[in-house]
């Protein structure tokens, strides 16, 4: 005798109804209360999720065994209450648009917009593909092998004989057993791994498995992409294969995804489509002109004239149109900027007094703005080298004595009024 007869009254049922009389009751029930047959009537709604809700209980025998035993308190706490999606329930029964003797569908009967869910699909597996400039640069093909799963061939993914796969009798399929236990006026329902057929909702005999997946239904399988690199792509950029992921019976394959990353690159740095290069001179070609030579990333040698007198400044830069990185899709290129670092010679390059005397008559004149008067008395002192980590040192000790005097000086208040 069952103990709540809440749910067989929803759905019109005696507590003694069979499984077909179940599913006739909630067939019936659930095509007059459909929302989308009842989109004026609000109460439709909540009818249907009830209906939804009482059939998913009494259909599953573990859940009906506890109803009737422990009422609804018995299912709280272990997914009783939750469960599929009403929508999800009536596609079971309806999706495929058979019952209405055309091929819309729900739609086609109630005139809605509802659609048929497919079989689940299997996750999508990320991939990062690491690429030099070079090769986005010009463009590339890389071809990427992975492991993936794939449905046994030899058993059609059955994991044995046709015929020899059984459900399993301790789970009724599920691969979970629901399991009570009283603590104290309590009931705690929980769920466990099926020790029967260890989660799998089915049961094969040793001796029937298929002798090449082992019962797993799937096998291993090594499997090469050819990845297609287009030129100027950018780091973040997802090429996707669909359908190329892991294989499992019963669920689509999932995709897979390659995003790219963009190495480092020793010589050049990009940003969006333009490219930046540090070209290092020495002093005389900054002052007199001469000619620089840039191997691009396709190894082409750009040949740059720096005009005589034109003076390139430490840090200075100059501009290449249409030498940068070729825009994504499209015929056009970045720029390309060239940041010049000018080497100045060595200590003591020249002993000849003649040739600094040659310097002073090329070269600019010393300004005299800055001088003291005639008459002011100077001291000479002496410049030295400097230890970089001394000067680290003493920059430290810099920066500590503006926080020292930062946190003691006076601080201005508000005045109230």
């Amino acid at each position: 005798m069952a103990k709540d007869t809440k749910f067989y009254d929803i759905l019109g049922v005696a507590p003694t109804a069979t499984e077909a009389e179940l599913k006739k009751a909630y067939k019936v029930g659930a095509l007059k209360h459909h929302p989308d047959k009842n989109a004026h009537n609000p109460d439709s709604a909540d009818k249907f999720k009830d209906l939804s809700h009482a059939y998913e209980i009494l259909s599953d025998p573990q859940k009906r065994q506890i109803y009737d035993q422990y009422g609804e308190e018995g299912l709280e706490g272990g997914g009783g209450a939750g469960g599929m999606n009403a929508e999800d329930l009536f596609s079971q029964f309806f999706g495929g648009g058979s019952a209405f003797g055309g091929g819309g569908g729900l739609g086609g009967m109630f005139g809605g917009g509802m659609q048929q869910r497919g079989p689940p699909k299997a996750r999508t597996i990320h991939h990062v593909h690491k690429v030099s400039l070079e090769d986005i640069y010009r463009g590339k093909v890389s071809k990427l092998a992975l492991q993936k799963s794939v449905i046994c061939a030899k058993c059609e993914g059955r994991g044995g004989k046709e015929g020899a796969v059984k459900k399993c009798a301790g789970c009724d399929g599920h691969g979970m057993k629901t399991m009570m236990r009283q603590m104290g006026p309590m009931i705690q329902r929980f769920q466990t791994v099926c020790p029967d057929c260890n989660g799998e909702g089915e049961i094969i005999r040793e001796k029937d498995k298929c002798r090449v997946c082992m019962g797993k239904k799937t096998v291993v399988e090594r499997k090469v992409l050819h990845v297609h690199v287009d030129r100027g792509v950018r780091s973040g950029h997802k090429i996707e294969f669909r359908g190329e992921g892991d294989q499992t019976p019963g669920v689509q394959p999932g995709d897979v995804i390659f995003e790219i990353e963009q190495k480092p690159h020793p010589r050049f740095q990009r940003k969006d489509d333009d490219l930046s290069y540090h070209a290092e001179i020495d002093l005389v070609t900054a002052l007199a002109g001469g000619t620089i030579y840039i191997e691009h990333l396709d190894d082409r040698w750009l040949s740059v004239d720096i005009m005589p007198g034109e003076v390139i400044s430490p840090g200075a830069i100059k501009l290449i149109r249409n030498q940068g990185m070729p825009s994504y899709r499209h015929h056009d290129n970045g720029n390309l900027y060239v940041i010049f670092d000018v080497k100045f010679p060595a200590k003591g390059f020249a002993t000849d007094p003649a040739a600094f005397e040659a310097l002073k008559q090329i070269l600019p004149p010393s300004p005299t703005d800055i001088a003291p008067p005639k008459e002011t008395m100077t001291e000479t002192v002496d410049l030295e080298d400097v230890d970089p980590a001394q000067q680290a040192r003493a920059q430290g000790a810099t920066a500590m004595d503006e926080d020292d005097e930062g946190a003691g000086g006076e601080r201005v208040q508000c005045a109230s009024q």
